[in-house]
């Protein structure tokens, strides 16, 4: 391999490291409202984290979190929660070909592929399949899962410490979240596969909207993630 050659690697592997670096960092953002939503929801801070570092899915522990919150049962919670994660099914299927071998194409071991299996999200997928080249995709995969994992943890502690003494509104952290999910899109809509994804979860959720209960209609538009389901 030339140095020419080499050096483009290296640039393009230190553009997905800190395009997965930045976006960890962003969508950690988000924890800090979940952490204080939490807390006011009546969880404990230990609660709070624990559901962060087992769970990791913030739609799903929002989820929860406002069920309790409203007075709902622990059973209702774990319903609702769970049936948000039935994407994360369609993600692992993604995903199963990009990151379970190695750069050399040997299955990875039990273990790591289980600890891939626990970082399988939005993000981690978006960043992923977003990458054509496998040793990329394998990065952006990990270094996003890791920054993710570390600044939703942290982000959590913070806020469910804080409780209520910050305004989340008025600081703009209901934002964060979909403002990352909008800067993941422009790398999807460049590919054919991505554009057809986009459209057939915007037309399966605008279609479905005035006949299902609410959030039902986001959670079916996931059949758009199977155009990214390479044969």
């Amino acid at each position: 391999m030339s140095s020419a050659q080499t050096r483009a690697d290296d640039g393009e592997r230190k553009r997905v490291v800190s395009a997965s670096l930045t976006l960890g960092a962003a969508v950690g953002v988000t924890a800090l409202s979940f952490g204080m939503a939490a807390v006011s929801s009546g969880a404990t801070v230990l609660q709070a984290c624990a559901l962060s570092f087992f769970t990791f899915t913030g739609a799903s522990q929002f989820s929860a979190m406002s069920v309790v919150g409203a007075g709902g049962s622990l059973g209702a919670a774990f319903g609702g929660a769970a049936l948000l994660s039935v994407r994360n099914f369609v993600y692992g299927v993604a995903l199963a070909g990009r990151v379970s071998d190695d750069a050399n194409g040997r299955r990875l071991p039990l273990l790591q592929r289980l600890l891939a299996a626990q970082f399988v999200i939005d993000e981690t997928t978006a960043m992923t399949t977003a990458e054509s080249e496998p040793r990329l995709a394998r990065t952006a995969f990990w270094v996003t899962a890791l920054s993710l994992f570390v600044t939703w943890n942290l982000g959590t502690l913070i806020g469910a410490l804080a409780g209520s003494v910050l305004d989340t509104h008025a600081l703009g952290f209901d934002a964060a979240f979909p403002a990352a999910f909008a800067a993941m899109l422009p790398a999807h809509l460049r590919t054919r596969r991505g554009r057809l994804a986009a459209l057939t979860g915007a037309v399966v959720c605008v279609a479905l909207t005035p006949f299902v209960p609410v959030g039902m209609a986001i959670l079916v538009a996931v059949v758009g993630v199977l155009f990214g389901v390479r044969p």
